[in-house]
């Protein structure tokens, strides 16, 4: 145990039966293609994306100029949300937990203990929401699966429990939600 937190999280019964399904089915080249894939969810990519997103909503209409604010102030928040948890809770990651001699492909992730919640899953629930209003008109039934499926490849990869991710994803979807609030208070329409 590499550090103090208040509350330990063991899984639950779901969370290693999936870990289990994922384990038996990995390989080193689903492991590598999801490694690839679960880079676009990192912390520092979807920050960029923001930003990118952002500089170009300046010269949008003025909705699409606050709706890009609010991606960029959810994607901040969702960068600091993850590590205070991860201060106050304690969950051993399944690449430690489950797999025992043989690997499958599975490489190991971050802390041994920094299971809970996923960082990438608060991410990208942070951003859907916005993204989804930003998108054009075609593109916006892709959102929601796409990044659904990012923060996913957490679960496949090992590196986070399914519980992680499903509260990571919450986590971000509030975020997203706390942040819109706020600024329909401090900066109506």
């Amino acid at each position: 145990m590499s550090r103090f937190a208040p509350i330990v999280l063991p899984p639950s019964r779901a969370d290693v039966a999936v870990g289990r399904l994922c384990l038996k089915n990995a390989n080193p080249q689903l492991e590598c293609a999801l490694q690839v894939v679960s880079l676009l969810a990192d912390e520092k990519a979807v920050l960029a994306a923001a930003a990118a997103i952002w500089i170009a909503s300046r010269r949008r209409r003025n909705e699409e100029r606050r709706e890009a604010d609010r991606l960029m102030v959810s994607v901040m928040l969702a960068g600091a949300v993850p590590h205070l948890f991860k201060l106050l809770v304690r969950r051993r990651r399944p690449d430690r937990s489950l797999v025992k001699a043989r690997r499958n492909g599975i490489p190991r992730s971050g802390n041994a203990w920094d299971s809970f919640p996923s960082g990438h899953a608060v991410h990208m629930g942070a951003m859907a929401g916005s993204v989804a209003r930003l998108a054009p008109q075609w593109l916006r039934a892709f959102v929601w699966p796409v990044l659904a499926t990012l923060a996913a490849t957490r679960v496949a990869l090992l590196a986070h429990y399914l519980s992680d991710v499903v509260a990571g994803w919450t986590m971000g979807l509030l975020i997203n939600r706390v942040v819109a609030a706020t600024f329909r208070r401090v900066r109506p329409d």
